[in-house]
């Protein structure tokens, strides 16, 4: 069996040129990194602005278990088969982490047959753009840490600093470190600590941006610290905006490659679904819409998350509407979901997940309907893609259409595009053409004006299922100072456990009576959200025991090995 690196590297990609140009974009309107990449300058949003809007499809996914259920792979699978029903089809997707890259997941290029190219770029530097983000936010916390030490004309208060260094690998040993140490010349020494790179308000206001203009304004609302008698103190003041700016004026510019089958793919941003709102660019998406009949995008981790994230905050900011919901689903993670099996990354599967066994998969098909009834929430249809192993039986596969319909979807397909490449998901391309015509009652889960208390309760209860909300005396502090600072009136952003619909990660399935604790709210203010973290969610991942970067290494040739 080949592996995901040999099947991309067999094929060869179509110039860069010619993707675009089959979309209709322009050569003056592209920056070419190489013959395969290239980003989009903006001014071709001004030239489409009046053409007729594309279908708008997400794709999202039952709660995963650790390894994933093949949400990519279904987004490119699907838009590559639009694309061979004659329908003109862009993927917008988020650009990988190296933190997952290197970690417990691997790349996020898809998979098998349905991946995007050039693989090796996009799971690894790529064109620069978290790079920027990194640095962009450093340096705002450099010239902060700078600025006290020289003066301190805001009157900043050292131990109320909410901006934190970022770096794109899950290092645990930087959620909380001391800095300044030395002596007078070295800083001022206090508490701090870093967040992954994709965590960042920095990142989260490249993905919600609408132009460079607005990327300005966004970057200089960003509260970075209080001063002594409790006040913010934005980049603007601090004086450090513009030069953040700077660092992103590229990185703003959507980035363009192709899948294997040729189709376009447009990826930038890249948020975490878990602690940020895990979807790709406002500006991507508005820039798709015009050109393509189908828009086919992808929201991070489960329902409860990305999906949530997805309508109550990035639609409310794009002002744009989805037409339908595809929802991702696997056997295994239903069996997950049954309590009666526990899903390890790196170790092998147990037996009982890739065999037959009825009775697991409908004790765990209650998180598949639990997900649905969350897509029906918002108003929209919501069509089952069942990402299919070869383990799987006809008698699994038929229980979970059966059920996924009595659940309110829309109907349940097989997809088989690991394997099959655009022919695996014909029929799922069609259902979801069908859908996509019929008129939908697309709906916010809570208005703005809602106190935040409410609004995380809302979610807390109507999303995930809990019973109630509870607050650590830090989070009841920051609640009643946001809402006099008038930031009530932001949409919520929340950071769980992408393992459950809870944020307990040991509670499987459809979890009810729970209690949700918030031990803190944090205020993007640029980003233009509040994110409550619950439980034990921490904005730095850690390495697990045997991380992916051990399997990667250059061979002889110069080729890198091990990369999927």
């Amino acid at each position: 069996m080949l592996s995901n690196l040999e099947i991309a590297r067999k094929t060869k990609p179509y110039p860069i040129t010619r993707v675009a140009k089959s979309i209709g974009i322009k050569e003056t309107e592209l920056e070419l990194y190489g013959n395969y990449k290239a980003k989009i300058d903006l001014s071709v949003l001004k030239r489409i602005k009046n053409k007729p809007r594309g279908k708008y499809i997400l794709v999202t996914a039952i709660t995963p278990t650790p390894l994933g259920e093949g949400k990519t792979v279904t987004t490119i699978g699907l838009s590559m088969a639009l694309s061979s029903l004659g329908k003109k089809t862009i993927t917008c997707m988020r650009q990988p982490s190296l933190g997952p890259v290197f970690g417990i997941k691997g790349g996020a290029s898809g998979g098998g047959y349905s991946q995007v190219i050039p693989m090796e770029d996009l799971n690894l530097h790529f064109t620069g753009d978290v790079h920027a983000v990194g640095m962009s936010n450093n340096l705002a916390c450099a010239f902060l840490d700078n600025y006290i030490l020289k003066g301190n004309a805001l009157n900043i208060n050292p131990e109320k600093i909410y901006l934190r260094r970022v770096l794109d690998v899950s290092d645990r040993f930087l959620r909380n470190i001391k800095i300044g140490l030395g002596g007078k010349d070295d800083g001022v020494s206090r508490d701090t600590g870093f967040d992954i790179a994709v965590a960042s308000e920095v990142m989260a206001i490249l993905a919600l941006t609408i132009s460079l203009a607005d990327l300005r304004k966004r970057l200089g609302r960003m509260v970075v610290a209080e001063d002594f008698s409790g006040k913010p103190v934005t980049a603007d003041q601090l004086g450090v905006a513009g030069s953040m700016c700077i660092l992103l004026k590229d990185a703003i510019k959507p980035n363009l490659i192709q899948t294997l089958e040729h189709s376009p793919v447009m990826v930038h941003a890249g948020p975490f679904g878990n602690i940020a709102h895990g979807n790709s660019s406002i500006i991507a998406d508005q820039i798709a819409l015009r050109l393509a009949d189908f828009v086919v995008t992808e929201a991070g981790f489960g329902t409860d998350l990305g999906a949530e994230k997805f309508f109550d905050i990035k639609c409310r900011y794009s002002g744009l509407k989805p037409d339908a919901v595809v929802m991702v689903a696997t056997i295994r993670a239903l069996k997950m979901h049954s309590g009666r099996f526990n899903v390890v990354a790196g170790k092998p599967l147990e037996q009982g997940l890739i065999t037959e066994d009825l009775d697991a998969v409908s004790a765990g098909i209650c998180n598949l309907e639990k997900q649905i009834e969350n897509v029906r929430l918002f108003g929209l249809p919501c069509i089952v893609a069942l990402n299919r192993f070869t383990t799987d039986t006809d008698r699994e596969v038929e229980l979970v259409k059966k059920k996924a319909v009595s659940a309110g979807a829309s109907g349940c397909f097989v997809s088989e595009v690991w394997a099959k490449g655009s022919k695996g998901a014909i029929a799922l391309a069609k259902a979801v053409v069908s859908a996509a015509k019929e008129k939908n009652n697309f709906k916010f889960l809570y208005p703005l004006d809602m106190p935040i208390k409410d609004k995380i309760k809302t979610i807390a209860t109507k999303v995930y299922g809990a019973k109630d909300v509870e607050y650590e005396p830090i989070a009841e502090e920051k609640i009643a100072k946001f809402s006099q600072l008038g930031y009530d009136k932001l949409p919520i952003c929340m950071a769980k456990s992408h393992l459950s619909l809870s944020h307990d990660p040991n509670l499987k399935g459809r979890p009810e009576g729970f209690i949700l604790p918030v031990r803190d709210i944090r205020a993007s203010v640029g980003a233009g959200f509040l994110y409550p973290l619950c439980g034990k969610m921490q904005t730095m991942p850690g390495l697990p025991s045997k991380p992916a970067l051990l399997r990667m290494d250059i061979d002889k040739k110069g080729n890198i090995v091990g990369l999927s």
